[in-house]
């Protein structure tokens, strides 16, 4: 059994998804970041991070419990666990690690400063809401490129596409119009389409 600790985020998401496509069992531990529950020593001991989400793993590699954080790190271990989601072959392993580097060090950060800035933000700042939107509209393109030359980021569907797309689906938070990005757009309906990732993106339910 999985415990999962997460909220109502992109980066949360990613990984209820992955469990919902895995069809592994795993139990909701909602950590509400509003009131600051990932401060809590409980959670800290978790997470030292003190950010969702993190899991704990019942059945680790040893057959001891495993927590680990970090969403991107989740997904490989969760991938690696089940033998899914993230090719073996090398050359096409690196493809898949390459897209989901390019989520956690440009995607997750730079949408999520777009987000800040233009929706939550105590005053506005133009200055902060060009910078992170030209860089958020700079990296559509780069997935608009990749995504006109394969089906999925990776080729097949992994934990790349798992870990971009709940960040896409925020894409008017972003102020994207992702008919502006039409191989965005197809790939996004492709995943929307999924009923795990239907179920994953419900996650937590409160």
């Amino acid at each position: 059994m999985i415990d999962l600790y997460t909220w109502t985020t992109p980066n949360g998401r990613k990984v209820s998804i992955f469990l919902e496509e895995a069809g592994l069992p795993y139990r909701v531990h909602p950590v509400d970041i509003s009131k600051g529950d990932q401060f809590k020593p409980e959670y800290v001991a978790i997470n030292p991070n003190s950010k969702i989400p993190a899991i704990v793993d019942e059945e680790g590699p040893d057959g001891r419990p495993l927590a680990v954080f970090e969403s991107g790190a989740i997904l490989v271990y969760l991938a690696e666990k089940t033998g899914r989601f993230l090719p073996k072959e090398a050359r096409q392993r690196a493809v898949a690690m390459e897209w989901l580097m390019f989520q956690m060090a440009g995607v997750g950060p730079m949408f999520g400063q777009t987000h800040h800035f233009r929706r939550f933000a105590p005053e506005q700042i133009p200055y902060a809401i060009e910078r992170y939107s030209k860089e958020t509209a700079r990296l559509y393109g780069v997935l608009d490129r990749r995504l006109g030359e394969a089906e999925y980021l990776a080729g097949e569907y992994g934990i790349a596409d798992m870990a971009t797309y709940p960040w896409a689906a925020r894409h008017e938070w972003q102020g994207v119009a992702l008919d502006e990005f039409r191989n965005v757009r197809r790939w996004f309906d492709a995943i929307s389409a999924r009923p795990a990732v239907q179920r994953g993106m419900q996650v937590p339910k409160i």
